[in-house]
């Protein structure tokens, strides 16, 4: 046979069947050569090959019959467009933000509050409830507070965002270009190895290296999520890989449950050692400055701090070794793999030794700005400038450190909203409203402070932010320890710790606890469980030990 003339169909035409498998006829005019008509009937998957009918199946009766029965019901399926991801809010936490903020609207305002400081306070609730529910980052939800006081008169624009022109939000921001160099150079990451190299060949040792290497760091990097995140977690992790504890294999108790507990929960304490060491211990300094009327400076906050700080620093890694232990005691191989990384990374590079004579020129500043009469954001300033120009640190990462320019958004919006809560005295009636009720049990100053400090400390179960929880409470808190007879600076400084000290209970309440929660050592319960324990060590050393030393340094 020559040739072969498929069907006398005019047009290709799909005829489903009972099976729902069109019969495609071929077109008389689609005619074979004598080659590819052999290689199509001999193989039948050809014919599909040839006819480029996608996934069909073919069914050879005579060669003179062919019967083609496609799969799909054409060539090219058809391709469905693909809706983008919603970029948006998310819907449940908004709404529970902006019902906050309405039903508190509609309440009367209770006698003693003015009309125009309630309905600033449903404003400040409900951006309170964004920030702990987030329903967008935590810059967008404050900036949408400051819209909603303007768009309801109840703050002038000029008041909304009065706080941009504070000195402490800056502070924070410009902290965070400077903590970028620190990590962008390598020089974070030389000094903690140091320490492990030095100290780290049993896991006690290895833990406590860490953890000093840590605090050491504290002063000079603002954001514990940095700390932990961009320099101590990828180490920690390492040192338990070379050590063999790893995650899902049942190893994990080997050493890095214990390491990444322990790393974890004396991140909240190196964070109350000093005003830099975390982002909201200026706004605690700033609300303080607006109630008492008296300013916290860098000296001040790590003088009263040291010692406790130092004590909980030596007894938590301890006391979870003791009650959470390692199943291995020792670990070798981790000074050989801090000394291989040190090797590896050589000596100190032109920046990194840039970036330390950086550190000492304005931890320095820091320390002894009071005498020279320069105030920390002018040393801040100063020392980003030498970044810069040496090109440590290029104003494009600046402008890309997003965290910072997030963090100066919503600390200016708390600090903004807190302050004229002040000013409209919705904070001194409440004040007036709990010394009524605690002052009514008749108790000494010290135990109407130690209820307020466990109710302060605790309620933060309910926090996944300790800046929302500082511009929620500390202000009135404070007024109150204060209306009771506690010493206004003591107190201030007491809650400051606390504020830090409390992010430890919960997997969420502070930036370095999903950090180092996430690396999945440390399962939830025990999480909890243990941070619980923690919390009760600390607000013993802190209240204990270091009420003895503030009576000895004078704070009251």
């Amino acid at each position: 046979m020559s040739s072969l003339a498929l069907t006398s169909a005019v047009n290709l035409r799909l005829r489903p069947t009972r099976s729902q498998n069109p019969r495609i006829s071929i077109p008389q005019s689609l005619q074979f050569t004598q080659t590819s008509q052999k290689t199509a009937f001999n193989n039948p998957i050809n014919l599909g090959k040839f006819l480029n009918l996608g996934k069909i199946s073919i069914l050879v009766k005579s060669r003179k019959r062919v019967i083609v029965k496609a799969s799909a019901a054409s060539s090219s399926p058809a391709i469905v467009p693909q809706q983008p991801p919603w970029q948006g809010a998310a819907m449940k936490p908004l709404i529970a933000s902006i019902a906050t903020g309405v039903i508190l609207w509609f309440i009367p305002a209770p006698t003693g509050v003015t009309r125009n400081a309630w309905q600033l306070l449903a404003i400040f609730l409900a951006t309170i409830v964004g920030i702990i529910t987030q329903p967008l980052p935590l810059g967008a939800v404050a900036l949408m507070g400051l819209g909603a006081c303007v768009l309801t008169k109840t703050l002038t624009f000029a008041a909304a965002f009065s706080a941009f022109g504070d000195p402490i939000p800056w502070l924070i921001a410009l902290a965070f270009f400077f903590a970028r160099g620190f990590i962008k150079t390598g020089l974070g990451n030389r000094i903690a190895y140091q320490f492990v190299k030095l100290f780290g060949s049993s896991s006690l040792g290895l833990g406590y290296s860490l953890v000093f290497s840590e605090a050491l760091l504290a002063p000079a990097i603002p954001s514990v999520s940095a700390r932990a995140g961009g320099i101590f977690l990828p180490l920690v992790k390492s040192l338990c890989v070379a050590c063999g504890s790893n995650t899902g294999d049942g190893t994990e108790n080997k050493l890095g449950s214990w390491l990444m507990l322990t790393c974890f929960q004396t991140s909240v304490i190196s964070s109350s050692m000093f005003l830099t060491a975390m982002a909201a211990n200026p706004l605690s300094a700033n609300l303080t400055l607006s109630t008492i009327h008296q300013t916290i400076g860098w000296m001040d906050w790590a003088k009263a701090a040291i010692v406790p700080g130092l004590v909980s620093l030596i007894v938590v890694p301890l006391l979870l070794y003791i009650i959470y232990p390692p199943t291995v005691k020792s670990s070798p191989d981790a000074p050989r793999l801090a000394k291989e990384k040190l090797e590896k990374m050589g000596p100190m590079s032109k920046n990194e030794i840039i970036m330390a004579g950086t550190l000492v020129l304005t931890v320095g500043l820091w320390v002894f700005g009071g005498t020279l009469k320069v105030d920390a954001v002018t040393a801040a300033i100063l020392g980003l400038s030498v970044l810069l120009v040496t090109g440590v640190v290029t104003w494009k990462e600046c402008l890309g450190e997003a965290v910072a320019w997030d963090t100066l958004t919503w600390f200016a919006a708390l600090i903004a909203m807190a302050g004229y809560l002040n000013k409209y005295g919705l904070i001194s009636w409440f004040s007036e409203t709990v010394v009524k009720v605690v002052g009514g049990l008749g108790l000494s100053w010290q135990l109407s402070f130690g209820i307020l400090v466990l109710l302060y400390f605790y309620s933060h179960y309910f926090f996944a932010s300790g800046a929302a929880h500082i511009g929620a409470m500390f202000t009135a808190f404070l007024s109150v320890a204060s209306a009771l007879g506690t010493p206004p600076y003591l107190g201030a400084l007491v809650l400051s710790f606390l504020s830090n000290l409390m992010g430890g209970i919960t997997h969420y309440g502070i930036g370095s606890a999903p950090v180092f929660y996430g690396a999945n050592y440390v399962p939830l319960a025990k999480w909890w469980g243990y941070g619980f324990v923690c919390s009760i060590v600390n607000l013993i050393i802190w209240l204990g030990v270091g009420g003895i030393w503030w009576k000895a340094i004078g704070l009251w």
